[in-house]
């Protein structure tokens, strides 16, 4: 079963920033030691629900974050959702429910989160697990892009982002569902948070030259078919974080979590022993 409870966070504003206390939906199921579940942009904790209903939840407390904006979390109001921002409210939300250090599952974006809060709050993580993502910042031409698709989203709302995106975040053959299930999510984004994360995203930092810093146990997951995050990213990480081991899971793309959950599972029980 999975019980859905608020925690109220506020974080420090940083440089240029404004202090903006958040309004956090947690959505936990499980047992034992706490692990948060970390999505990507622009979706929510929907689609951790295979997981969460999935054996880890025999070895853990999984807790699945709205980030602020996203899902049953409100959007506060930020012209920007740092990476820094999202990692401290991952830190408060942990700080709440007692119990750390914890496991850190992020996909995409929820994967730069993870990065931003392995360096501000090493104390609090056990394991890492990086799925679907990259430890490099955005280019030029990437900023740019993000710039088109600002545009495009302010001028003709959230139908521009599920034209835009979701044909590249499954595999082909994914089923209808599958499909079905991310249009939902994206379309229920508000465009204020879809605008907020890209600005985000376009700000984050550059980790590659900082992997061999991470010191928790990682586990690094790509999808065979993932135009977005290629399997060569994933080398990149496991290659550059001590120890790190790297799974690639075949027939899938952008969201292995949602396309082949138990497989995803598997591997993640492999670090969580």
């Amino acid at each position: 079963m999975i019980t859905t409870r608020f925690v109220d966070v506020v974080v420090a504003a940083g440089h240029g920033q404004v202090e903006r206390p958040a309004h956090l939906a947690v959505h936990i199921a499980g047992r034992g030691p706490l692990a948060l579940l970390v999505h990507g942009f622009p979706l929510d904790h929907r689609m951790w629900l295979d997981v969460l209903h999935g054996p880890l939840a025999e070895r853990r407390t999984l807790c699945a974050v709205d980030l602020r904006g996203h899902g049953d979390s409100p959007y506060q109001g930020d012209a920007a959702h740092t990476m820094a921002r999202f990692a401290d409210d991952l830190a408060a939300v942990v700080r709440a429910l007692g119990d750390e250090p914890v496991d850190l599952a992020g996909l995409s974006m929820g994967g730069y989160v993870a990065f931003a809060f392995a360096a501000r709050h090493p104390d609090l993580l056990r394991s890492l697990v990086l799925t679907n993502t990259r430890a490099s910042a955005d280019n030029d031409v990437q900023r740019q892009g993000r710039e088109v698709s600002i545009a495009q989203v302010v001028a003709r709302g959230r139908a521009a982002v599920v034209e835009a995106m979701l044909p590249k975040l499954l595999a082909p053959g994914a089923d209808a569902l599958l499909h079905a299930r991310l249009r939902t999510m994206i379309e229920g984004t508000p465009t204020e948070t879809i605008v907020a994360d890209q600005r985000g995203l376009q700000q984050r930092a550059d980790w590659c030259d900082a992997l061999h810093g991470i010191t928790a146990p990682t586990l690094v997951i790509a999808g065979e078919h993932d135009q977005l995050t290629p399997v060569a990213d994933a080398e990149v990480m496991a290659t550059g974080i001590p120890g790190a081991r790297l799974e690639v899971i075949a027939g899938t793309a952008h969201m292995t979590p949602m396309e082949r959950p138990d497989v995803w599972a598997d591997a993640v029980a492999t670090l969580w022993q």
